[in-house]
């Protein structure tokens, strides 16, 4: 409501008061607005009582999309969720961001991580060259694989997550949570994205990681040798080289909450609903507004999936 408006406002709440001596005209000059200006502002009370009916009822579509799957989003992740259900809703991002902010809807920001976690390698004889050279969608789906692990700490405990990341797609291919940091739990990463991926992957596709020890470690070379893929690695102590994967380990830990949590299989059962939901539902607005499995399918078939919109016909 602009300046006027509330003018007007306090205008007519001192009008209808029983003991009120002033006049409209007396009012008007007093608050240095036109009479004429007031009179069509009460004229137009109706109109303004059906676009704040309006307004309320798609705030109230807008706060649905918000909690969709209990994880918060902002006004673009809205505006794909809405265009997510059957039949679509469309509205502008202009007038979701206006809405939430006239209602009050915050969606918390992330922000960077003063205390960023620097890989440091063991020494040892390998070292693999950087053949992505941060070309992370240059190649197209299943060409530039990233796998990284993050820390997980619940009640005083940590648990360990290993991922496997399509940089082109956004889709996580596979991952494990592990109690521990042995070995395993990564090379248990790579086995189950080749049982579930295997068909689409080939001798160009690329397992990019940090320089951690898990990576260089023997039986992790020799497992990527025995399936047939390449490897890649970041330079020494620079995150800029796997940022994707660091961008997704940050929007996870902002957006699951494990406060309440006292077990590791209370972690498991909410990070496994997370990546359900990240891969089907947390629509991305660089994905032609689609979530990354949406996206792989439209990639791969050209077919877009939501009906009766206009089709994004160049692949990002």
């Amino acid at each position: 409501m602009g300046d006027s408006g509330c003018k007007f406002v306090i205008i007519h709440e001192v009008l209808s008061k029983e003991n009120n001596l002033l006049s409209a005209s007396m009012l008007c000059g007093i608050a240095g607005v036109s009479r004429s200006g007031y009179y069509r502002w009460l004229k137009a009370a109706n109109i303004r009582k059906e676009r704040e009916t309006k307004e309320h009822a798609d705030f109230e579509q807008i706060l649905t999309a918000y909690r969709h799957r209990g994880y918060d989003k902002g006004a673009k992740g809205i505006y794909m969720t809405l265009l997510h259900q059957e039949p679509p809703v469309v509205m502008n991002v202009k007038k979701i961001r206006r809405l939430m902010k006239k209602y009050g809807l915050v969606c918390q920001i992330r922000r960077a991580n003063p205390y960023r976690r620097m890989a440091k390698a063991m020494k040892s004889s390998h070292v693999a060259d950087n053949l992505v050279k941060r070309e992370f969608t240059s190649f197209g789906p299943r060409k530039v694989l990233l796998t990284d692990i993050t820390y997980i700490a619940y009640q005083g405990i940590f648990c360990y997550l290993s991922t496997i990341l399509d940089a082109f797609t956004k889709q996580v291919l596979s991952y494990v949570l592990s109690e521990t940091l042995e070995v395993d739990f990564v090379l248990e990463t790579i086995n189950k994205m080749v049982q579930a991926h295997g068909v689409s992957l080939s001798t160009e596709t690329m397992i990019h990681s940090d320089q951690g020890c898990h990576y260089t470690s023997c039986s992790f070379i020799q497992l990527l040798k025995d399936k047939g893929l390449r490897q890649s690695m970041s330079r020494r102590g620079n995150c800029w080289d796997n940022a994707p994967q660091e961008s997704f380990f940050g929007h996870m830990k902002d957006e699951i909450d494990i406060g309440g949590c006292s077990s590791f299989a209370q972690v498991k059962e909410i990070v496994d609903d997370w990546m359900n939901y990240y891969n089907n539902e947390r629509y991305q607005w660089q994905l032609a507004r689609l979530s990354p499995n949406e996206y792989y399918q439209y990639y791969t078939t050209g077919v877009y999936p939501i009906k009766g919109q206009e089709l994004y016909k160049e692949k990002q």
